[in-house]
């Protein structure tokens, strides 16, 4: 009998489990065609859940566990593997599940790539050993659930999920201290009082870490990083103490757990746009002139940005050779459909920019066919597959087009 989502959650949230949660890359799944041999789980964590694996001095010391992923109905004895050669004169260094069953595992499927994914460990005791539980989210409408319990799930970050001290069901996220954690003594006042907007985030990020060495792909990833490192920072100073104070009810926790969530989706929704439109600027794209953000048609729609500006886009002689228009979703897995039904104009092609680690080849070639260009930061082309990657633009080829088209004659 299938598993619904809703129970699976509420059956692992409890006290002795330890989830990570992320979204399934290329280099996870088999779409990039490196064969890693399974999904990639940090060192600190493996080692903390399996203590002989913590052996530098054996070669790629191991442990074997049940794994079931009830999100699918399979159910295998794998095994949890530190590959290790760097300390003896190798390059590899990383903790990974293995022994999958290839394609027949949606951990493996290249399908699954782009999709939420959580791991959720329970704990050994003196009577069992440590198992695993895994939900593959199999469609948006599993995503949107499980976000809604646990946050968005960014492309390229994870979340460790360890019990609360204090109960059997809440969990607390483990943090690690990166550049861009502020202190309360270092938050401005006023985000103390209203948080601040996405572009106020955005513009403390680049004042921290401006990143203006870097070519605009790796400078468009670290200062997302660095953003929302930020936000959690403000988010913990703020929300924290209120949940120290405590609840009169189950409404008020429910109420604060929501809007807290609610928030961190808002906020996520428009980090990708605020940073692309800053580098383009960087980048000697003139807005209003070189480009246009979010324009309103004649038809109520809202692209995120068009070039080379508002006037042409709208002025039917304008030759549509001449125009682009780029949508911005941070993850496309499920999302890549709406850019479809974005803009009034239909262009031969429609630029889609995204940090979605990898896609699978028949995913992508449903958006080629759809008319949907990638455009994806150059650090994460190699997620994709090796046949595809000719074909992806990176965002400074991209603007490197746009800026031709600007300087040529109509």
């Amino acid at each position: 009998m299938p598993i619904d989502l809703q129970e699976w959650l509420d059956g692992h949230s409890r006290r002795g489990m330890h989830w990570y949660v992320k979204r399934l890359s290329g280099n996870d799944t088999l779409a990039n065609g490196t064969h890693q041999a399974g999904p990639y789980l940090p060192k600190r964590f493996l080692f903390g859940l399996f203590p002989a694996l913590d052996r530098p001095d054996a070669v790629n010391p191991d442990t074997w566990l049940d794994l079931y992923i009830d999100s699918h109905d399979d159910h295998r004895r794998v095994r949890a593997v530190w590959y290790n050669n760097r300390f003896r004169s190798g390059t590899r260094d990383e903790t990974r599940i293995t022994g999958l069953g290839g394609h027949a595992s949606a951990l493996l499927d290249p399908e699954s790539t782009g999709a939420v994914v959580v791991f959720a460990f329970s704990e050994a005791t003196p009577v069992s050993e440590a198992q695993c539980n895994v939900w593959v989210c199999r469609n948006e409408s599993d995503e949107e659930l499980m976000e809604s319990r646990i946050g968005p799930v960014e492309p390229g970050t994870s979340t460790l999920l360890v019990p609360h001290p204090d109960t059997d069901s809440d969990f607390a996220a483990k943090k690690f201290r990166k550049d861009c954690w502020l202190d309360p003594s270092e938050i401005p006042s006023q985000w103390l009082e209203e948080y601040p907007s996405g572009t106020e985030l955005a513009q403390k990020s680049w004042d921290l870490k401006t990143y203006s060495s870097l070519p605009p792909d790796g400078r468009l990833i670290k200062r997302r990083e660095c953003e929302y490192e930020l936000y959690r920072s403000v988010e913990e100073a703020v929300e924290l103490p209120k949940i120290r104070q405590g609840f009169e009810d189950m409404d008020a926790f429910l109420n604060l757990a929501q809007s807290i969530l609610q928030r961190r989706k808002a906020r996520s929704g428009r980090s990708l746009e605020i940073h692309a439109r800053e580098i383009f600027k960087e980048e000697g794209l003139l807005e209003n002139q070189h480009f246009a953000h979010q324009i309103v048609t004649p038809r109520g729609r809202r692209p995120d940005f068009v070039f080379p500006s508002e006037a042409a886009y709208l002025d039917p002689s304008f030759p549509d050779a001449q125009l682009r228009m780029l949508a911005v979703k941070t993850t496309c897995r499920d999302r890549w459909r709406q850019v479809l039904n974005e803009a009034d104009r239909k262009l031969s092609r429609t630029h889609l920019l995204t940090v979605q680690e990898g896609v699978s080849e028949s995913q992508y070639k449903e958006m080629a066919e759809s008319g949907v260009k990638l455009v994806v930061p150059a650090p994460l082309k190699s997620r994709f597959p090796s046949r595809v990657r000719t074909e992806i633009q990176t965002l400074g080829e991209f603007i490197e087009e746009v800026r031709q088209l600007a300087h040529s004659p109509n």
